[in-house]
């Protein structure tokens, strides 16, 4: 990507729709664990169901649109299918932690992903990064540790299941950069397509000798399923994706800090769970971090 396009502060069009994209984006994974939560099936099965089903609505995009540049090599079949084992990868980690350790547990130590994206693209792809930038970083992390209850809400886990969920934040960061670095050559669609089927193919092995059981039961475990499948993940990956290509992944993955903020909004809409003033307080702050990252210059 540019360094054009890799600026924070740019205000043009397009990044102002890439931004809005990227929030909707994260606003829709962020009710991911409602759906996982609420799933007839395995944490493994409905990972593999979250993609499996995405590429419905996927490929018939890919149908009825017009693509741009089709992979030449080997190697662009190879780079195009990385991000989906990346996620494969995320999700089944992130999964089994929520079955080994506190959901506050597992849900926080995912979303370290942000330090993770900084961290590769300034040791291996030397990317420049700013004090501001990484200002808002932690405060952005300190609002979800405020968010899960504080300091004191992580002593109730597992410590290898929060080791797995860490595991699921570093491979969810690899999965951000690979799609940031396919963005400059190939469209939404085609990334998604490739990157969703190669996540199927992936996932499927680990859920069937995990769990044994893929199917739900009734037609509200379907309509689960199909809702993690359509909003998470095609809607929410896709317009992730989209955004990819005007903003630099760290600030992206930053941005995704909202996930949370819905997620305890929703499990207090759809889970009766109660928000207290650490939550709302905590929420405050992610929203404060992300303003004061998005005044920064980073190419990162």
């Amino acid at each position: 990507m540019s360094q054009t396009a890799s600026t924070f502060s740019e205000v043009s069009p397009s990044n102002r729709l890439a931004l809005a994209a990227l929030v909707v984006g994260g606003a829709a994974i962020g009710g991911s664990p409602i759906f996982v939560r609420l799933s007839e099936v395995g944490p493994m099965a409905t990972a593999f169901w979250r993609v499996a089903l995405a590429l419905i609505p996927i490929f018939i995009v890919s149908f009825m649109k017009k693509t741009g540049p089709k992979p030449q090599s080997l190697s662009d079949y190879a780079l195009l299918a990385l991000p989906g084992l990346m996620l494969a990868l995320d999700l089944a980690a992130w999964h089994l932690s929520l079955t080994m350790t506190s959901v506050a547990n597992a849900t926080l130590l995912a979303n370290l992903a942000p330090v993770f994206v900084t961290l590769i693209a300034v040791l291996f792809f030397k990317a420049r990064t700013s004090g501001v930038f990484l200002l808002g970083l932690v405060l952005a992390l300190a609002g979800v540790v405020t968010l899960k209850g504080g300091p004191a809400g992580l002593g109730h886990g597992d410590l290898g299941g929060d080791g797995t969920a860490m595991i699921a934040a570093f491979f969810y960061a690899c999965y951000i950069l690979a799609i940031g670095r396919l963005r400059s050559r190939f469209d939404t669609i085609r990334i998604m397509l490739w990157s969703t089927a190669s996540a199927a193919v992936c996932i499927f092995p680990i859920a069937f000798f995990f769990e044994g059981q893929m199917l739900p039961a009734t037609l509200y475990g379907w309509s689960i399923l199909f809702g993690l499948a359509f909003i998470s993940h095609a809607g929410g990956q896709v317009a992730i994706t989209y955004a990819l290509a005007y903003l630099p992944p760290a600030f992206s993955s930053l941005t995704l800090l909202l996930q949370p903020v819905v997620a305890a909004i929703l499990a207090w809409a759809l889970l009766d769970e109660a928000i207290g003033m650490m939550q709302a307080l905590g929420a405050a702050v992610v929203l404060a971090g992300i303003m004061v990252a998005r005044t920064a210059r980073s190419s990162v």
